[in-house]
């Protein structure tokens, strides 16, 4: 089946978020803009995703429990869990690896912790978009090790992405798909990345306010609507 995705959104948790972008909001959003599949990616965690999954459920859009991990090289990854559990579990590890430096809400924005009803249940304190000891060849395989996948976000980016920090996309890195910014110029990217033309190319819209969400446009072929259908597609070489 042929499903309209995106797979890279914020919610208020992450301290860019606007706090418009609660679980229900977002589900509620795509839901009217035409999605079958989303996936909630904040910054450093997975605190919101609990609630965002249950929201899918109730509006029936499949919500992918996920992550957008800033590496060590200050490169943004997007990575997908099947479950709740993995993706928490995930983000436990990722918190541990996190520098102790404290948000500061007036200067960064809040980052806040939702219940199934949008209801503020927690702040996260550490600051979420700081950059994780992790670096960006571990990602991939960590990933895996918790049954999810992992992906380069942003690529087309000339800054906090895989190619603004190394330079390219190194084939023994081994992601097997990559992202362009929904206006991004495929063929140039291509053109400039070579390794991009062996890997699936997803579009995603990154949106941190819920106006910035655009009409469902660019479709996955899944064989079901699941989060684990669809990791076991993106970590499968294309072809």
């Amino acid at each position: 089946m042929k499903l309209r995705y995106d797979l890279h959104l914020h919610s208020c948790l992450s301290p860019c978020g606007d706090t418009d972008m609660t679980p229900n909001n977002i589900v509620g959003m795509a839901k009217l803009l035409g999605y079958d599949i989303i996936a909630l990616t904040d910054h450093n965690s997975c605190l919101n995703t609990p609630a965002a999954v249950k929201a899918g459920q109730r509006l029936g859009v499949t919500v992918v429990p996920g992550m957008e991990l800033c590496t060590r090289e200050e490169a943004h990854v997007v990575c997908l869990f099947p479950t709740v559990e993995a993706a928490l579990a995930f983000g436990e590890w990722v918190r541990e690896k996190s520098p102790e430096i404290l948000n500061r809400p007036g200067i960064f924005g809040e980052q806040l912790v939702l219940d199934e009803e949008d209801q503020v249940i927690g702040k996260e304190e550490k600051l979420l978009i700081a950059a994780a000891d992790i670096g960006i060849y571990e990602v991939l395989p960590l990933a895996r090790s918790y049954g999810g996948t992992a992906f380069p976000a942003h690529v087309d980016k000339d800054s906090y992405s895989v190619t603004a920090s190394l330079g390219e996309i190194p084939p023994e890195i081994g992601f097997l798909c990559a992202e362009l910014s929904p206006r991004a110029d495929r063929e140039k990217v291509l053109k400039m990345y070579p390794a991009l033309s062996d890997m699936r190319i997803l579009q995603d819209s990154d949106s941190h306010y819920l106006e910035n969400m655009p009409d469902a446009g660019p479709v996955l072929e899944l064989e079901e609507n699941t989060a684990a259908c669809l990791i076991a597609v993106l970590d499968r070489k294309i072809g």
